[in-house]
């Protein structure tokens, strides 16, 4: 696809998983309805994850860490995109409108090492260079739950998001350079320079409707960034 998109085409856009679950992968619900909005907007999307080893396994009714089956974030991930999924090494901003990532543990376990690490975690490198290269290429991205604070550390510099309220999580975009806004539900934060749009989704204690006006709502703001 061209850098210049015909306004008569549909916009494409890039859906970052981390597998499958809110505890160990991307979290089902937000990823469900961020699709599922992008999809009653008439965008066309596509499903990436790492090709990688998740960072462990919950057993997701006792919350017990399996260590007998360990799993592959790009497989897990696979259930929730129904097969119609690539590596994220495969990414190129040359090819989208814009990226999203949807919330979930994945995103601070196996997008980052932000649930160990804290301010000090790293980026996994495929994630990093998307979004890098999409935010060089000038193109939006938006960002569900935990998932602001893969922008927060590659991006910092008073980049303005949103992780809902929780004053830890909070503290630590800040303290990665970035200015975090408090927000409720359905709330977005678009920050128009770098062109970030997003949504505290189940940062929040959220209903299923709660998550889908999040959804919607950030996908919302990534197409209107798109138009601009």
């Amino acid at each position: 696809m061209s850098e210049s998109r015909s306004a008569h085409t549909a916009p494409r856009v890039a859906v970052v998983l981390s597998g499958c679950g809110v505890y160990d992968g991307a979290e089902i619900h937000e990823s469900v309805l961020t699709l599922l909005a992008l999809d009653r907007a008439g965008a066309q999307a596509q499903c990436f994850a790492p090709d990688r080893p998740q960072h462990h396994v919950i057993n997701h009714l006792t919350g017990a860490e399996q260590t007998d089956a360990p799993r592959n974030a790009l497989v897990e991930s696979a259930r929730i995109a129904r097969g119609k999924i690539l590596p994220l090494a495969d990414y190129r901003a040359a090819d989208f409108d814009a990226i999203v990532f949807p919330g979930g543990f994945g995103a601070a376990k196996n997008l980052s090492s932000f649930a160990f690490d804290g301010v000090d975690c790293t980026v996994e490198a495929d994630v990093e260079r998307a979004i890098r290269e999409t935010h060089a290429a000038g193109k939006p991205i938006g960002a569900l739950c935990i998932s602001p604070v893969l922008l927060a550390k590659v991006l910092g510099d008073g980049i303005s998001l949103t992780i809902g309220s929780d004053a830890g999580a909070a503290g630590a975009v800040t303290a990665m350079g970035a200015d975090h806004r408090i927000t409720g539900h359905g709330e977005v934060i678009v920050d128009p320079v770098r062109r970030v749009a997003t949504t505290p989704c189940y940062m929040l204690d959220a209903t299923l409707s709660q998550i889908d006006d999040g959804a919607r709502a950030v996908i919302r703001a990534v197409l209107e960034l798109i138009e601009r």
